[in-house]
Parts: structure tokens; C-alpha cells; sequence
């Protein structure tokens, strides 16, 4: 059984940081694609790490967001800095064979950026 399970998430101050982590059960992160959506009115994929190749980001995260990969610990980050209130949401962490298929899901996680 595939299970995805994020974590820190919380309430931060506009400018400030947070690290969202996604632990992984029942597959490889290194051998699949991972990927951070966030819902807010709709949802936006946020950012992509593939199996080989670049990590691709939203035009509206760009040089904030760093996604990355410990394939020791089977988990996927989401390291986000200067945050801004329009990135408050709901985050999910996914996972999928190739780089633009999302085959299992994460819970999601809170996130809440006050002005």
C-alpha cells in the first residue's frame, strides 16, 4: 500500500520560511516523479522534481520555492522562502511514474501566510 504523508505546514508570517516534507511508504521516490500542488480557488501545481532531469517550478514561485529530493530518507521538500500571503493554501504532495503522470497523493498540509 502507497501511502504519502506531508508535513510542515503551519502559519508564518509574509517574508518568512517553511519546509514541507513528503514521506514516502510502498514506493521509491527515486524512481518516480514528485510533484507539490497547492489548492487554494484552484489547484496549481507548484513544482516538479523528475526521475532524471531538472526540477521545473510555477512562474509564481520561481527563485522562492526549492523542491528537492533525499532518496536515503525516501522523502521529497518543498523549501519555501519569502513567502507572500497569495501562497497560502493547501499543499499536496504527489507522486507518479513520469514526469507528468500523479499515480498516488498526500493527505495535505496547511499552510496559512498572514500579511
Amino acid at each position: 500500500q502507497v501511502q504519502l504523508v506531508e508535513s510542515g505546514g503551519g502559519l508564518v508570517q509574509a517574508g518568512g520560511s517553511l519546509r514541507l516534507s513528503c514521506a514516502a511508504s510502498g514506493i521509491i521516490f527515486g524512481l518516480n516523479a514528485g510533484f507539490w500542488y497547492r489548492q487554494a480557488q484552484q489547484r496549481e501545481l507548484v513544482a516538479t522534481i523528475p526521475i532524471i532531469g531538472s526540477a521545473s517550478y510555477a512562474d509564481s514561485v520561481k527563485g522562492r520555492f526549492t523542491i528537492s529530493r533525499d532518496n536515503a530518507k525516501n522523502t521529497v521538500y518543498l523549501q519555501m522562502n519569502s513567502l507572500k500571503p497569495e501562497d497560502t493554501g493547501v499543499y499536496y504532495c504527489a507522486a507518479g511514474a513520469g514526469r507528468f503522470r500523479q499515480d498516488y497523493w498526500g493527505q495535505g498540509t496547511q499552510v496559512t501566510v498572514s500579511s
